[in-house]
């Protein structure tokens, strides 16, 4: 028996099932709503002392720090806020690229505490806009020359995952070029004024098991004063999300206070965590970031904590997996880190097809995320039902879900540039 009732205008579910029976359910994958156990989801603006938050400077001088700290320990591990000299080299630049319709631009950020560490960042610009530009950045998953077919993008060298098209053991080559075009829709977000920074997430870390070897968790450990266990691989992309604003606001082509971090599953969890962290991203877009991003840990549905942990236990610290069988005792859920972006426009999005992320779970979290954006007046998803497909809703948080599978389609491009216009007119 479940029983669910309202307080505080958050709902809670109560009667947690046996240890061992939570256990077997978050090794397996639950689609039925109807078999979800109880859980009881924490009130980011109720402190440990029982206080209820009601200020946004209350907020930000007690709470914020308490949560973000929970995040460091349980899931993400410390963040490193050390500066470190970097070099910086404008590699290449086509003022008529994509046929004349962009500029493109190349550059390698490196590190020379670390010799051999670096990050490639691949940067179009509208062509004709002479006024500096907002843009959309994030890291792509296969290298910057699957972002579009063009064959001035130099090619990566980086280890790639064999599931990528056009890899060969786990090298990129030619066949590779413009294989995730589609999910970038690079000319619809020029056509839009907008301009886009991407890189390759593996420069920074190898996205396996052991690539924290030859990654910056191991090559900037000293220079950073962090120990590879500190952290993990989510974390270490997040920092360099971080290098690459650095570089942003050095570009006097870009409008550094109109930033939009983007990220996609794995690397929308990193891109939410990276807000959370910088302040300095002005709009947030979580796509299907599912569990261990924008979905709710505690719901049994779809990838569960136990599962995640177990398949990638690099992406988080080692304390996240020891809640595998116990996530009545996690001392947060994934609302809480949507509330750390408070009050920066967020877009948190789902696809039908991809129950796996829990589109329902996300949907809660950004929901209760908007008891936070209200202390500041700011609106949220509001408090009906999740919405029908490609039905979005919301204001300074956004939801949507469409129908597809787990992918980042024109559809959800559309209605990041949409919102991105809306909240960027207004400053």
């Amino acid at each position: 028996m479940h029983i669910r009732y309202r307080q505080t205008g958050m709902v809670i579910l109560s009667l947690l099932l046996a240890a061992p029976m939570l256990h077997a359910q978050n090794m397996t994958a639950n689609y039925d709503e109807s078999k979800m156990p109880a859980y009881t989801l924490p009130d980011p603006l109720v402190t440990t002392e029982g206080i209820k938050i009601v200020t946004s400077k209350a907020w930000e001088t007690v709470q914020r720090p308490r949560i973000y700290k929970l995040f460091e320990e349980n899931v993400y591990g410390r963040f490193p806020l050390k500066k470190i000299p970097v070099k910086t080299s404008v590699v290449e630049t086509d003022p008529a690229a994509l046929g004349g319709i962009a500029v493109r631009k190349q550059v390698r950020l490196e590190w020379p505490d670390a010799p051999g560490s670096y990050l490639d960042l691949l940067i179009y610009l509208p062509a004709a806009t002479k006024k500096p530009v907002p843009v959309f950045m994030g890291y792509n998953f296969y290298g910057n020359h699957t972002v579009m077919p063009d064959p001035g993008i130099a090619l990566s060298r980086s280890w790639v995952q064999s599931n990528g098209k056009g890899v060969l053991n786990n090298a990129a080559t030619e066949a590779s070029r413009g294989t995730d075009t589609s999910q970038w829709q690079v000319r619809q977000i020029l056509a839009a004024g907008y301009g886009l920074v991407t890189a390759y997430y593996s420069d920074i870390e190898a996205d396996r098991a052991d690539g924290w070897k030859t990654g910056i968790r191991t090559t900037l450990k000293d220079a950073l004063q962090i120990q590879p266990e500190e952290w993990c691989a989510i974390g270490a992309w997040a920092w360099g999300l971080s290098r690459m604003m650095d570089y942003v606001q050095t570009d006097k082509a870009i409008d550094a206070k109109k930033v939009a971090l983007i990220g996609h599953s794995r690397l929308g969890k990193t891109a939410l965590w990276a807000a959370a962290s910088d302040p300095r991203f002005s709009i947030v877009v979580s796509n299907e970031s599912g569990e261990g991003g924008a979905a709710l840990s505690k719901r049994w549905y779809g990838e569960t904590l136990g599962i995640i942990t177990t398949k990638f236990p690099h992406w988080f610290v080692a304390k996240y997996k020891t809640y595998s069988d116990k996530t009545e005792l996690l001392p947060l859920d994934q609302h809480m880190l949507l509330s750390l972006i408070a009050p920066r426009p967020l877009y948190v999005a789902s696809a039908e097809g991809d129950q796996w992320s829990d589109p329902h779970g996300e949907f809660l979290s950004a929901q209760q995320a908007g008891s936070v954006y209200a202390l500041y007046g700011k609106k949220g998803v509001g408090e009906g039902q999740m919405p029908g497909v490609h039905q979005p809703v919301g204001s300074t948080i956004r939801y949507h879900i469409r129908a597809g599978r787990h992918d980042v389609t024109l559809y959800d491009w559309q209605q990041y540039l949409a919102f991105a216009a809306s909240n960027w007119q207004k400053r």
